[in-house]
């Protein structure tokens, strides 16, 4: 059973046999279907059902010639608003289903992003008419978190705000050039990081990590799409899942200068959400190429 089912509000689905008559209603009682070819006399079919605004189930699987389907596996979707980045997206089958991955880099974050496909039937579709397999296209991102925490804002003056951007700026066009393969960047990347050390580690003695680390994001565990992050929350909702009435916060965070939307249980999340105020988790992360 998918955990993250819980993140969308179905935190009381606990038996196989439960599992089985929701897919069942998502194949039968549909919001969307896509269907692509496939394989001889086979189509590849995707049926999707919201289950609040934004967030829903997706079943996935064969379609015979005799319009019998054979489910294949399903994931709990969350759909992320606007567009997170600009980026050169590579897109990876997994081995044993019709399964995608992407993996894009920003120099916001400094790191490969390695997402969830969310749209991997209409990938199918695009590849099909002659999609070539390094895509240049915009990705939304989005999240889903079983559980979280909201943290204070860091006090910053006018003069600090300014001085971190224009450091962040700099960064952003070391990276790039260090990719590009200047030795000259790398090496200044290279003393910034030992310097950035250096100084945390003095801080630490006096101050709490907290205070110090405004957002991040990072690897969590050893599956390849998970991060902990923390960012600034810029947008609340909170919405109801329309079968079992649990509530979620729908969230839009400034992590890292990226934007994207995480979707968590209002039970699960210590504290109250503010704007301005910071959410800290860990995150399926999932990503929409945006055709």
């Amino acid at each position: 059973m998918h955990q993250y089912l819980k993140a969308i509000g179905f935190s009381n689905l606990n038996t196989k046999k439960e599992l089985k008559e929701l897919l069942l209603q998502v194949q039968e009682q549909f919001t969307h279907q896509i269907t692509v070819s496939y394989k001889n006399c086979t189509d590849y079919c995707e049926y999707q059902k919201e289950y609040g605004q934004d967030m829903g189930i997706t079943l996935l699987g064969e379609l015979d010639e005799e319009e019998n389907f054979e489910a294949d596996y399903y994931f709990p979707y969350f759909e992320g608003s606007g567009i997170t980045t600009y980026a050169d997206v590579a897109i990876d089958r997994k081995i044993d289903k019709e399964d995608y991955i992407g993996i894009c880099e920003d120099p916001r974050v400094g790191i490969s992003l390695i997402f969830h496909l969310q749209n991997g039937i209409e990938y199918m579709r695009e590849k099909q008419i002659g999609l070539s397999s390094g895509v240049s296209t915009s990705v939304t991102f989005s999240g889903l978190a079983l559980s979280g925490k909201i943290l204070f804002p860091v006090s910053r003056n006018e003069s600090q705000v300014k001085k971190e951007k224009k450091a962040s700026e700099n960064r952003k066009m070391l990276l790039s050039a260090a990719r590009g393969g200047d030795q000259s960047a790398i090496e200044s990347l290279t003393l910034d990081d030992i310097d950035t050390y250096s100084k945390v580690s003095r801080r630490l003695a006096s101050e709490d990590i907290f205070t110090i680390v405004d957002t991040y994001m990072m690897p969590y565990g050893i599956e390849c799409d998970l991060y902990s992050i923390m960012g600034k929350i810029i947008a609340i909702r909170k919405r109801e899942n329309a079968l079992t009435k649990e509530e979620v916060y729908q969230l839009k965070l400034d992590v890292n200068e990226l934007q994207f939307d995480v979707c968590v249980p209002v039970k699960k999340v210590l504290g109250e959400p503010q704007i301005g105020r910071r959410f800290k988790g860990t995150i399926w992360l999932q990503g929409t190429l945006n055709f």
